[in-house]
């Protein structure tokens, strides 16, 4: 089961007089990472590069920022993949101490630098969600709403018309019990619109 990061977590490693400073966090999309380098680059103006590397719904990016090619994204990238993340961008920000470090060094220093972070980071399962749209008349919106906090549903709209619309989701093993439930509660009053428009 795929986990992504409860909240950012950092390291720092000094190799050869070179500092390289960690981060990973939870991140969505890539709009989002490139953000955070934007920022990354413009808080530390005299780092030689911001490396970084993205898994996120299923998307993959890794940046060596001038480093040889190889040698920092795409073993930040291993690290994400090889401890099962998604949802998680890793960034390495260097500043260069003026002894070269080789290709190997370099992609033990990158590599290292993520562990680092990794292991002072809380690890949380992703529980993927279902978007679901009930039509009631408005005797069972009461019900229909205890039935969405039992279980554990987000309720993100509700629409008075001729009859109540609930916009709500929750988590996706539970959606076809909660649809059979209220079905049954309902004694076929409840509609289910399709999502498709």
């Amino acid at each position: 089961m795929p986990v992504t990061l409860a909240a950012p977590a950092h390291s720092e490693l000094i190799v050869r007089k070179s500092r390289f400073i960690g981060c990973v966090q939870p991140m969505a999309d890539r709009a989002g990472a490139l953000k955070v380098v934007e920022a990354l680059r413009a808080g530390h103006p005299g780092a030689a590069h911001v490396c970084w590397a993205l898994l996120a719904a299923g998307h993959s990016a890794a940046v060596d920022d001038g480093e040889p090619s190889g040698t920092a994204g795409r073993p930040m990238l291993d690290v994400l993949r090889h401890q099962d993340l998604d949802g998680v961008l890793a960034t390495v920000v260097r500043y260069f101490g003026g002894v070269k470090l080789g290709a190997g060094g370099l992609v033990r220093a990158y590599t290292d630098t993520v562990a680092q972070a990794l292991l002072g980071a809380t690890k949380v399962p992703i529980v993927r969600r279902r978007a679901l749209r009930c039509r009631v008349p408005y005797a069972l919106e009461g019900m229909v709403r205890r039935e969405l906090e039992q279980a554990g549903a987000s309720l993100d709209a509700v629409l008075h018309g001729e009859l109540v619309e609930l916009e709500f989701s929750l988590p996706e093993d539970a959606a076809a019990p909660f649809v059979a439930r209220v079905n049954d509660l309902a004694h076929g009053r409840a509609l289910w619109p399709s999502d498709e428009n």
